[in-house]
């Protein structure tokens, strides 16, 4: 996790599918920057079949080029394995590192199976990036915006409000907000009731 977030072994997304009737979305990344290697996407289409075999229900990923724009290739590449194997995907927060989210917002409109885009609003958190989320929430992206990346519980209600309709938690998850932590129960529970209040729906992180 101080990586953002990887792939998990075969091993890993069974032992996770075999315990509950969630639908779970894996991370597809094998580094911690967001470049796709020559042969990458490749290799994680692969793996979109081996998981989906398994009973995934989606996939995450997200690609950039050097200059900071959407590797749209990648990406329309690794989507199209993703759709042909008859799964959904996150566009995960590489979003909020493109050099114009505008743009990137706008290239992901034309990619099939995209049903989230995981985003903070800025590369630092919601708490930098309020105004860019609620800026997003009124528009064509209100429904499919999954809002994460340092997200307190104040931060809810007033995007809420605004439109957006799931929030993603990691460290929320934990007693301590440390990653080394377990989830717990409890701390899930006063995420649920809160979202309760909202009428609206939760993503928790591995």
């Amino acid at each position: 996790m101080e990586s953002d977030g990887l792939t998990p072994l075969p091993p890993t997304v069974r032992a996770v599918l075999a315990t509950t009737q969630l639908p779970i979305r894996v991370m597809l990344r094998t580094r911690d920057d967001f470049a796709a290697r020559a042969g990458e996407v490749d290799r994680l289409g692969d793996l979109v079949e081996s998981f989906a075999a398994l009973g995934a229900h989606g996939f995450v990923f997200g690609f950039l080029r050097a200059d900071g724009q959407i590797d749209l290739d990648a990406v329309a590449g690794l989507a199209q394995r993703v759709v042909r194997a008859g799964r959904v995907w996150t566009f995960h927060r590489a979003v909020d590192h493109a050099v114009d989210r505008d743009r990137a917002f706008g290239e992901l409109q034309t990619l099939p199976g995209l049903t989230a885009v995981l985003t903070a609003g800025s590369g630092t958190g919601v708490r930098d990036g309020g105004a860019d989320l609620l800026r997003r929430a009124g528009s064509a992206w209100g429904s499919r915006l999954l809002v994460g990346g340092g997200l307190l519980p104040e931060h809810v209600a007033g995007l809420a409000r605004a439109g957006v309709r799931a929030f993603h938690i990691g460290s929320g998850a934990r007693t301590t907000r440390r990653w080394s932590e377990p989830v717990a129960a409890e701390e899930v529970a006063k995420w649920r009731l809160l979202l309760d209040q909202q009428d609206i729906q939760t993503h928790t992180g591995p």
